[in-house]
């Protein structure tokens, strides 16, 4: 059994050959069932959330613990913890035990990508982050990989977050700004990322333009909301599975209020992948809601496995 660091895991990992993967995978061949998701109360802080998230196929089997603890932003620490175990398809032994925290900051990003393959316009160049935690370098990377983004403009609730984030990806070779005013982040922007754990609405479709796609990937239940009703109902709207229509907060929460019909839901990233139709016009506005899947983790997992000459 081998232990596979995050930063082997970097090593390992490009976005192009990730998105690709991530693509066959919802393609077909692996199999997922619903993941487990338990509540965890944490005393003065937002409760957190406990998943175990297990798929198969492809020769391989594997299952990631996750933790998601919003109050480890004020520690300095991800709020996303885990731990992936990847084991053979045909004898059951265990093969590696991955960092779970790493796999997931790229494989989230991979399937925004995937699906901004599909969904945004292909001369989209100017990416607006919203939020500027962990994920947000992998977003920007990510988004990059599929699309010429040039300039980057970065909104978050603490703004040192954002500055810090901008100098990053400066080094990186981006144009990459600090934006104070969120209003001006989105409506300056051709794809909107969002990533952050907010109650409360923060891009709102009033600021929406003809041509934009929104990338939700925060929001993970149903306490949580990052983009408004009128957001959602003025985009065709998009899922990375049929879990994003009971549980995270935006679509789930305009469905579960009436806001939003299910027959509103055009497609998810498995009938993306299978050739359904994905952005329809230039001037369309799309709308992509991510909750995450275990077929992304097993894919990403089989492809460092794949590289580390598993």
């Amino acid at each position: 059994m081998r232990i596979v660091s995050a930063d082997e895991i970097d090593k390992a990992l490009d976005f192009p050959a990730l998105v690709d993967a991530l693509d066959e995978a919802f393609r077909g061949g692996l199999a997922a069932p619903p993941r487990h998701h338990h509540t965890l109360p944490v005393e003065g802080e937002p409760d957190a959330t406990h998943l175990l998230m297990p798929a198969w196929g492809g020769g391989a089997l594997g299952v990631k613990v996750v933790n998601v603890f919003p109050g480890n932003g004020a520690r300095g620490l991800s709020a996303v913890q885990g731990v992936y175990l990847l084991q053979s398809g045909r004898t059951g032994e265990t093969l590696a035990v991955m960092d779970g925290t790493r796999i997931t900051l790229w494989r989230t990003a991979a399937a925004s990508a995937l699906a901004a393959k599909r969904l945004a316009r292909s001369n989209a160049r100017r990416l607006t982050l919203v939020g500027a935690g962990a994920l947000a370098a992998f977003l920007a990377r990510a988004h990059a990989s599929v699309r010429p983004i040039r300039e980057i403009r970065i909104w978050n609730h603490r703004p040192a977050g954002a500055e810090k984030l901008a100098a990053r990806l400066m080094a990186e070779g981006f144009a990459a700004v600090a934006e104070p005013d969120l209003e001006t982040a989105v409506t300056g922007a051709d794809i909107i990322s969002a990533a952050t754990l907010s109650t409360v609405p923060l891009i709102h479709g009033a600021w929406l333009k003809a041509g934009q796609h929104v990338d939700l990937v925060g929001a993970f239940n149903m306490k949580m909301r990052e983009a408004d009703d009128l957001a959602l109902q003025r985009a065709r709207v998009f899922v990375d599975t049929p879990a994003a229509l009971e549980e995270g907060g935006d679509v789930a929460q305009a469905i579960a209020s009436s806001a939003l019909a299910r027959s509103a839901i055009v497609a998810d990233l498995a009938a993306l992948a299978r050739g359904a139709p994905g952005r329809g016009g230039e001037d369309e506005i799309t709308l992509f809601k991510s909750v995450g899947a275990s077929i992304e983790d097993l894919a990403a997992a089989q492809l460092v496995w794949r590289r580390l000459g598993g």
